[in-house]
């Protein structure tokens, strides 16, 4: 019972830092820049995401 009761509680203890210890919800996001868009495509700041390059 001493065991599965400090078990809990060291359990307890670590959640909130092994929650903080994710990269967070727009990790996906900043992952890209305009170094990794492919060619013919540009970096759009304003969605996060490469966009077709348009020529006028």
């Amino acid at each position: 019972m001493k065991i599965k009761t400090t078990f809990i509680a060291l359990t307890l203890s670590l959640a909130p830092t092994l929650a903080l210890a994710g990269p967070g919800c727009d990790y996906e996001k900043t992952k890209i820049s305009a170094s990794s868009c492919v060619e013919g495509t540009v970096y759009d700041a304003a969605s996060g995401t490469c966009v077709p390059q348009t020529t006028s």
